[in-house]
């Protein structure tokens, strides 16, 4: 499904996918060194969250990388309810063991230190995420592709998921509130849910990237 565009050049079409796959690029490269980063932050402080996090920034990633691969085969379309339903199940994974894990710790009351680190990648993400969300959702209207309008909606979407874990961290900083940074795992496990209930159904969140990578496979 294509969303209705005026009709474009040919020279400025090239141009939008180039922006969008830039943008695409970008947003990658932000997430790996943002999962890194969270989950050191989050094993020295003891914070779930902040871990999760991490952990689903990773799987981002990962779901981008896996149906790259599955346009480097030679049915493309062969691969794609298999690729989306591993991604569908890492989601479930990330749910499951963030879930545990926030539950453990407000079972077991388990303190959270003071993580200097987690509040700066995370308040830094609520900045960065919502441009480039911004971005990739103007150009993909304007050069009509839904998969890149989709795509930015998950981009804002962790924009919200960086919003809770910051505020989790924050509270538990200022008031020594623990459970906060439990209750914020809890929301990412939600978050996780819902992403691999959409790519069950064939939602990825990385259609952009295999859209974009087929367009250069056609242009060779």
């Amino acid at each position: 499904m294509t969303i209705a565009a005026p009709r474009l050049t040919d020279e400025r079409e090239h141009a939008l996918r180039r922006r969008i796959r830039w943008i695409v690029a970008g947003t990658i490269a932000y997430n790996l060194i943002e999962a890194v980063i969270a989950i050191n932050a989050g094993t020295i402080a003891s914070s779930a969250a902040l871990v999760g996090f991490g952990f689903d920034s990773t799987i981002e990633v990962l779901s981008a990388a896996a149906v790259a691969w599955q346009f480097t085969r030679r049915d493309p379309e062969r691969w794609e309810r298999g690729t989306l339903r591993v991604i569908a199940v890492a989601f479930f994974a990330l749910a499951a063991y963030v879930t545990i894990s926030s539950l453990l710790a407000l079972v077991t009351q388990v303190a959270v230190e003071h993580s200097t680190v987690g509040i700066v990648i995370t308040a830094i993400s609520v900045v960065i995420m919502p441009f480039l969300s911004f971005a990739e959702r103007r150009a993909g209207l304007e050069l009509g592709s839904a998969s890149a309008v989709a795509d930015s909606k998950q981009t804002l979407i962790c924009t919200y998921l960086s919003a809770a874990v910051l505020l989790g961290l924050v509270v538990n900083s200022l008031f020594g509130w623990w459970w906060a940074d439990a209750v914020a795992g809890l929301v990412i496990a939600v978050f996780a849910i819902r992403e691999g209930m959409e790519a069950w159904r064939g939602d990825a969140c990385a259609t952009s990237v295999a859209i974009l990578l087929e367009d250069q496979l056609h242009e060779r």
